[in-house]
């Protein structure tokens, strides 16, 4: 029997000057969220490309989620197993 599980994402985009942020909020099914930001900064002499800041930002936003996402996998494994793991990676 398959289950179906969702996660919701919201990021939001803030642009001042040559520097985008990102900020993410990741909804899990057990009601718990994690919350995460990233950034870029564009070099004054690159064209104004509102949509590559964008994509950077976020992508560091998100790579920061996954970074929780694993040390919050690893945390449960620990709860619930006598034999030590290593952190996730």
């Amino acid at each position: 029997m398959q289950t179906l599980v969702g996660w919701h994402i919201e990021m939001e985009f803030r642009e001042d000057g040559p520097r985008t942020t990102a900020a993410a909020l990741l909804r899990l099914g057990d009601g718990s969220e994690l919350r995460a930001h990233g950034y870029s900064s564009r070099h004054p002499s690159d064209p104004e490309q509102l949509r590559v800041g964008e994509e950077i930002a976020g992508a560091r936003a998100l790579n920061d989620l996954a970074s929780q996402l694993l040390s919050k996998a690893h945390g449960e494994i620990q709860e619930v197993s006598p034999v030590p793991t290593h952190p996730l990676s």
